[in-house]
């Protein structure tokens, strides 16, 4: 009998939606577990990292790792799974341009820490203690990871083969990249395993958008009654279809609810907050430079409007910082 494949799933700095996004495959699972032999799954099975250390290189078909690159460790990990597999993949909207956790480049370690550990509201600090990555404590050595002051995606740091968008990837998706992984016929490198195409045209409300968008303002969700049938841009909302990639099944959608743009640009677009802010530019039929600022005022927070999963990938990477980059 031969053997079957080995695959490897790894956690870095994510919600912890991605892992599961893999139990969400519910039935489906089973069909993967049939196929497959999960080596590497730190939070669902008792695997260590000695025993990765242990395979030989490329021994392992597929890495999934989720979440964007913070620590030393999470970064040491993503080197480690490299050369042990044959394929890396980057796993959700973390992995794949930085996530969620990738706003915090709009400050750096010291700022994060100093909020965290000494500022907020619920923290009781007097002394101000902060972490250290070596502390010596009657005479044993404790270590923690290093923090950086820079999220990157996992592509920042180490080649990647494929992607799988995402927060999180869905069912239908995680299932036809492992089919696709497991047929051998394998797209190329680099290859977002999702279709290229914008969430606007293969949308559910595509035949109630306006040949010409004509706003004056911008809504936010909670100010107006949505309308369930038509085009939310018609509406006013801040959807990010015409710059984000199809695939997700257009849940936010069908929850009546903008997309916010979680699985990314398609292969024709650099940076997808840069193309979203030139389609709202043609979309603004007001020319006045005061009701552009009334417009403008809508938008109270762009960086996390357009560059919500996308910053550390964006063109922009992060706000320049004040302190040494370790």
């Amino acid at each position: 009998m031969s053997e079957k494949p080995k695959v490897a799933f790894y956690w870095c700095a994510s919600c912890g939606g991605c892992e599961e996004a893999v139990v969400d495959l519910a039935e489906q699972i089973l069909d993967v577990v049939a196929a497959v032999d999960i080596v590497f799954w730190p939070v669902a099975l008792d695997f260590k990292k000695a025993d990765v250390e242990a395979m030989e290189d490329g021994s392992i078909l597929a890495s999934f790792v989720n979440g964007a690159i913070r620590t030393t460790e999470q970064e040491e990990m993503a080197h480690l799974l490299r050369r042990k597999s044959k394929v890396l993949v980057a796993f959700g909207s973390c992995a794949h341009l930085g996530g969620i956790p990738a706003l915090a480049n709009l400050w750096d370690r010291e700022a994060v820490f100093d909020t965290v550990y000494r500022t907020s509201p619920s923290t009781v600090n007097p002394e101000g203690v902060l972490p250290q990555v070596t502390y010596l404590y009657d005479g044993d050595r404790v270590t923690l990871p290093g923090f950086y002051n820079t999220v990157r995606a996992l592509d920042q740091v180490t080649s990647v083969d494929y992607y799988i968008p995402g927060c999180a990837p869905t069912p239908n998706i995680i299932a036809g990249a492992v089919q696709t992984l497991l047929s051998g016929e394998l797209p190329l490198a680099g290859t977002v395993l999702a279709p290229d195409m914008a969430l606007c045209e293969d949308c559910p409300r595509i035949d109630s958008k306006p040949q010409d968008l004509s706003l004056i303002e911008f809504k936010r969700p909670h100010q107006v009654l949505i309308d369930e049938e038509t085009c939310l841009l018609a509406q006013g909302l801040l959807c990010m279809g015409p710059a984000t990639r199809s695939g997700c099944g257009h849940l936010c959608i069908k929850g009546n609810m903008p997309c916010t743009g979680c699985f990314g640009p398609t292969s024709k677009v650099r940076d997808q907050g840069g193309k979203y802010l030139s389609a709202l530019a043609s979309m603004l039929g007001i020319e006045d430079e005061a009701a552009i600022d009334r417009a403008l005022d809508g938008i109270p927070d762009p960086i996390g409007t357009f560059y919500r999963y996308g910053l550390a990938g964006s063109l922009l990477h992060r706000r320049k910082m004040t302190s040494v980059e370790a």
